[in-house]
């Protein structure tokens, strides 16, 4: 039997992105280039908690075989899956929760592999590398978060536990137009979108920017929203202005940056990225407080883009129940969590359990409670 070696690397920029990119799938956020540009721009790092740690196992070849998209943290800020009362919990027993490994895309909450295979055989040494490390360093524990569903059996397998959640995401069911999507909709529901749109759309001029279309001007002006919005939720923005131009250099024509202009100035802003089967939206800000800009730029424009694209979906980022009116669906989100400590574990299993139940209900009744024709 060959025997199977995993290694701990210390950057995504030292891959090959031909090599990468082939594991990746298409996911934008999984790509050397968006991972690489958080590097190269300084967004992640030792000092911002965010420390590179992918875990690759490479092939009889010498090519990536497959890889585990880790992270050194030292807090739970930027993952959108809250961990806080764990941590509480195992500091109050006399542990260091801190450093953990965390599976995922810093900053984004948004589905995807956590387990990059070329041979899906490789899933379980992958996950007993990580396993390693953890026991090896101290690390109280290790979370792949925002796992695309098809991937969770891989983590269950490994006995991992795992953990789901809610978001809301638009299913395009095969719309000819953003009238095919509301002619599915209640008459109230529909005429209060048309009413919405209109004004958000009234005064201002509404620009979809992708590839050599936005310029480094249009970068300056999202940078401020950025800003605003980033301090406000956050307490400091999480991406440099670096990472904004690198991402445009890098994946221009993967991006889809919304602007709402006003005598060609720009007041508001949403920044989405173009995958293979969806469209995620991620960012947005405003200099002015306009009725149902928010909704207009964020969601609206996002279904227009995504029936112009053929993309079965639209992911719109965390949280947010305002989604569910404007014809964005309860999904269910997974995540998978490696307990190093047994009595830890035991009572983290217990949790979850209890947990589980409650997102089921919630689920339910929010599907229950969506905006399209009854019947």
């Amino acid at each position: 039997m060959t025997e199977i070696v995993a290694r701990l690397a210390g950057s995504y920029g030292e891959f090959d992105a031909g090599e990468w990119d082939a594991l990746a799938g298409g996911n934008p956020f999984l790509s050397h280039a968006f991972l690489s540009a958080l590097e190269d721009s300084g967004s992640v790092g030792p000092e911002s908690g965010w420390k590179a740690a992918p875990i690759v196992i490479a092939g009889g070849d010498g090519r990536l075989a497959a890889a585990l998209p880790g992270w050194l943290k030292s807090h739970s800020q930027g993952e959108y899956v809250f961990d806080h009362a764990w941590a509480d919990a195992w500091h109050r027993a006399g542990g260091d929760y801190y450093p953990k490994l965390q599976i995922a895309v810093p900053f984004t909450p948004a589905t995807g592999p956590r387990l990059l295979l070329a041979d899906q055989a490789l899933a379980l040494p992958l996950l007993r590398a990580a396993e390693q490390l953890c026991a090896a360093n101290g690390l109280s524990s290790a979370h792949a978060t925002f796992i695309d569903p098809a991937q969770l059996p891989l983590f269950e397998a490994a006995g991992w536990l795992t953990r789901s959640d809610i978001q809301f995401h638009w299913f395009n069911r095969g719309y000819a137009s953003f009238d095919d999507f509301l002619a599915q909709l209640s008459s109230r529901k529909r005429k209060d979108l048309r009413k919405e749109r209109a004004a958000a759309q009234s005064g201002v001029e509404i620009r979809c920017l992708s590839g050599a279309d936005i310029r480094e001007e249009h970068w300056d002006a999202f940078w401020v929203f950025y800003q605003d919005t980033g301090a406000r939720k956050w307490g400091r923005p999480y991406l440099t202005r670096e990472a904004f131009s690198l991402m445009g250099q890098r994946l221009g024509e993967r991006i889809l940056l919304v602007l709402a202009c006003v005598e060609g100035r720009p007041i508001a802003g949403a920044l989405n990225f173009i995958g293979p089967d969806a469209l995620y939206g991620r960012y947005w800000g405003a200099l002015v407080d306009k009725p149902f800009l928010h909704f207009e730029l964020c969601y609206y424009q996002a279904i227009d883009a995504a029936i112009q694209l053929g993309l079965p979906r639209v992911e719109a980022g965390a949280q947010g129940g305002h989604k569910l009116a404007r014809g964005y669906e309860p999904v269910q989100t997974w995540s998978a969590h490696h307990i190093v400590h047994p009595g830890f574990r035991n009572a983290v299993a217990e949790f979850l359990e209890r947990e589980r139940a409650g997102v089921a209900a919630d689920q339910l009744y929010l599907g229950e409670r969506t905006p399209f024709r009854k019947g």
